[in-house]
């Protein structure tokens, strides 16, 4: 073999470098320096983790010649197992949330995947989650192996055999903290464990995404009600057992719009060009810095590239849309509107009666309401909507459950998203319902955003 070759890309993943943060890092006494977790062949810092799993799954007898591996991913995990696959003959079968970007859904089937597309917003028990539909189709397909990501112990000691090895050797042990998102966890344990048993004085700092479960339980011990958010690779609605939050000295957790404008700093200030999870990890860097305000070092591991979501935090149009950007009109958020005219939201269950929910609307003069399945919303029903069903079915509908007269006919909306993008929602006859951590703070219609134009300054005449 030529001098300075590998024989395969499994022998390609490690090594990545070290960069030192410089104009985002202004100021601070400590030194942050990013670990390029996505310069690894398949694109990300998940190829670690791949490598040891099929290594040790081979040793096993778990995965034979042939075999299909199976897995339930965001889409990073899954690439690092297909481009090893693919090197040793076999297929793949990744099951991907629908909140993952299309780049990553495509890289997998320009390397022979097969992807298989689930809901987000469903129970992880439920039979459409990705990690039921994932179990499945073990069950359903011979000769397979499921690599369980979030609970197959090789995911944690791949970072303890290869990440915490290789950061100790950069830095010639001169690393005082490090800083990684929490997803499966793995990352932060297995490098941790490492790291800890020669210096147990390096911080261990985990960055989480609002929405998740694990901030307010390393900070508190309960477990909250999780709810959707954009970031993609880190924060869960349940807790692996790759994570040993124990290990976590501090854990900071920020939201979306925080994350993406940090992952779009990065890339044009830094020309570090990662994803939005290596955003809420520079985060979480510069706030324990802050915070200890002395010289350090402080590595910040950033998972995958930017170029798997060109279409979304680097595209202006959809940062816009979902309220990451300030809107070119400047008409404020939907967030400013509702403090112009406060209203108190009137809901009720999917297993309320139709009579009862045209008393609530007639008690409250309104026209509309949302419709809630325990703390879930299930869909909004209207005047119109009632009409129609009383119409069709007569006196009999009234003591149908409210459920059988629900509509699409709304859009879920972040409070901070700007006003001037939803002329399209009212055109479409649809209303706008306020979500913001598991709850709905407001309704608003088309005369809501009339009202609050007119009352508002540089409004247009």
């Amino acid at each position: 073999m030529m001098k300075g070759s590998v024989a395969t890309v499994a022998d390609a993943i490690g090594n990545t470098p070290l960069v030192r943060l410089n104009r985002l890092a202004q100021g601070l006494k400590a030194d942050i320096y990013c670990k390029l977790g996505y310069m690894n062949p398949g694109g990300s810092v998940k190829d670690r983790i791949a490598l040891n799993i099929i290594n040790q799954a081979e040793k096993r007898g778990q995965l034979k010649p042939g075999g299909t591996i199976i897995e339930a991913t965001s889409g990073n995990t899954g690439m690092g197992l297909a481009i090893i696959a693919a090197a040793r003959g076999y297929k793949c079968t990744f099951v991907m949330a629908d909140k993952q970007s299309m780049e990553k859904v495509k890289a997998l089937r320009a390397v022979g995947a097969k992807v298989v597309i689930c809901p987000t917003d469903v129970e992880p028990e439920d039979p459409r989650s990705y990690y039921s539909v994932a179990k499945r189709l073990v069950a359903e397909t011979p000769n397979s192996f499921y690599s369980n990501q979030y609970h197959n112990p090789d995911n944690t000691e791949a970072h303890y055999l290869s990440t915490g090895p290789e950061l100790w050797t950069q830095t010639g042990g001169e690393i005082d903290a490090f800083v990684a998102g929490l997803g499966t966890g793995g990352t932060i344990t297995g490098t941790g464990r490492y790291l800890k048993e020669r210096k147990p004085e390096v911080a261990l700092i985990g960055a989480d995404i609002a929405g998740s479960v694990y901030y307010d339980f390393w900070k508190s011990g309960q477990i909250i009600e999780p709810y959707s958010y954009k970031v993609e690779g880190i924060g869960e609605d349940f807790f692996p057992t790759t994570i040993d939050l124990s290990i976590v000295d501090h854990c900071y957790q920020f939201n979306d719009k925080e994350s993406f404008l940090m992952t779009r700093a990065l890339s044009r200030q830094e020309g570090i060009l990662t994803g939005g999870s290596g955003g809420t990890a520079v985060l979480a860097a510069i706030k324990y810095a802050e915070q200890i305000d002395r010289p350090a070092n402080i590595v910040v591991l950033l998972p995958d590239s930017s170029v798997r979501y060109l279409n979304k935090i680097f595209d202006d149009d959809w940062m816009r849309e979902n309220g990451f950007l300030d809107p070119e009109e400047g008409l404020g958020t939907i967030r400013d509107l509702l403090g112009v005219k406060p209203t108190p939201v009137i809901s009720c269950q999917k297993a309320d009666k139709i009579r009862d929910v045209v008393a609530l609307m007639k008690s409250h003069g309104i026209s509309q309401v949302p419709v809630l399945d325990g703390g879930q919303l299930a869909g909004i029903v209207t005047e119109s909507a009632l009409l129609d069903r009383i119409v069709s079915d007569g006196q009999d509908a009234l003591d149908a459950a409210v459920a059988s007269a629900t509509t699409n006919a709304y859009e879920v909306v972040d409070p901070d998203a700007p006003v001037g993008l939803f002329a399209n929602v009212f055109s479409q006859g649809k209303v706008i319902v306020v979500w913001e951590r598991g709850e709905i703070r407001g309704l608003v219609t088309k005369i809501d955003v009339i009202d609050y134009l007119s009352h508002t300054q540089g409004a247009p005449r």
